[in-house]
């Protein structure tokens, strides 16, 4: 069954309002037990790693509520059989269309107040992939992404070379300023004023301009760590595994800066053992190859995911902060993140369901 077909004939199950709240501290290591349940399906999605400890609640609750939304769509189209390619684009393309994270709809804005899209899909079966940089009329650059990796006999295209593509696949197209809202534009302004990057361009703004959170990257001074990169990863019923991440990139961005969403090996990773989706400091992400990096600690030192990604957390990112979510071929699921918190949720075909931003 392929996607358009099943969205012509399932009537979504959506409990949008009905969330798992974050565990406190002391309850991870039994919730990382549960979420390592063996065989079945499994989803992760996430929104961003590094949150503003002071986002109101009304923005967390609305960030709660998207994902969990998304992970409903997931796992309807897991259960009508759907393949993990196919599931990892659909949630993907849901978020992009929501503007609520940095991709797709609400991007962040380059210092010129463009939008430049990027992201990636892979297949782990085969380790085919595809990638898109400098997307700003593709609806949903996701999709774009699969159709370079099915419809081209190349694995990544940019700028007017990915436009053009998308052009001739028929996908849809719209305006640059569909991309642009309100709010970024805002951000975009406090930014220049600043002259820095704001990574968060969803902090309220008086936060911002008072110029909390500093940090460095690449030896050059940023403010307010919390990107919002969006993700998805997927094992299916046969162990297929995929994944899936977009991102509007940083807010005053240089033109034609290219960050890890669309490489695959930092950004994006998915082969028979895993599949895993990164967000978090790009330029730290991409010195690590994090999410390859997931896979060949599987591979190479034999652990199981979650003590997997613990470890790339911990001995791979040097200075860096990031966080990722993970599937494995055998049906387990997993996260970490060395940063304020991520916006992230998991589920598994044995019921367990979690949604959460903190520790």
């Amino acid at each position: 069954m392929s996607i358009k077909e099943w969205e012509d004939s399932v009537i979504l199950r959506r409990p949008g309002e009905a969330f798992v709240e974050d565990q406190k501290a002391g309850g991870e290591s039994e919730r990382a037990r549960e979420r390592e349940s063996m065989g079945g399906w499994a989803i992760a999605v996430h929104g961003g790693a590094g949150v503003d400890p002071n986002l109101p609640l009304p923005r967390q609750e609305e960030a709660k509520k998207l994902l969990t939304r998304c992970l409903n769509i997931g796992v309807s189209a897991l259960e009508a059989n759907l393949s993990a390619l196919d599931v990892v684009e659909l949630v993907v393309r849901e978020l992009e269309t929501d503007p609520i994270f940095n991709s797709g709809r609400g991007s962040a804005l380059s210092e010129r107040g463009t939008v430049e899209m990027e992201a990636s899909i892979m297949d782990g079966q085969k380790r085919r992939c595809g990638a898109v940089s400098g997307v700003s009329t593709v609806k949903n650059p996701v999709s774009l992404a699969r159709m370079v990796m099915e419809k081209s006999p190349h694995s990544y295209l940019a700028f007017d070379g990915a436009e053009d593509f998308a052009r001739q696949q028929g996908l849809e197209l719209v305006e640059n300023s569909y991309f642009i809202t309100e709010e970024n534009v805002g951000m975009l302004k406090l930014a220049k004023e600043a002259k820095t990057i704001l990574f968060d361009y969803r902090v309220p703004a008086d936060t911002c301009s008072a110029g909390a959170g500093s940090m460095v990257m690449n030896g050059m001074p940023i403010s307010i760590y919390a990107p919002e990169t969006v993700g998805c990863v997927v094992v299916d019923r046969e162990g297929r595994c995929a994944a899936a991440t977009s991102t509007g990139g940083l807010m005053n961005k240089m033109h034609g800066r290219i960050g890890d969403s669309p490489l695959i090996g930092s950004g994006t990773y998915a082969c028979e053992l895993c599949a895993v989706s990164c967000t978090g400091e790009g330029e730290a992400i991409i010195r690590s190859t994090l999410a390859r990096d997931v896979a060949a600690v599987m591979e190479y030192k034999g652990l199981k995911l979650q003590d997997a990604i613990d470890f790339v957390i911990k001995e791979r990112l040097d200075e860096g902060y990031a966080g990722l979510i993970a599937v494995s071929g055998n049906g387990e699921v997993g996260y970490g993140f060395n940063t304020t918190g991520m916006f992230r949720g998991c589920a598994t075909e044995d019921g367990f369901m979690e949604v959460g931003i903190w520790e």
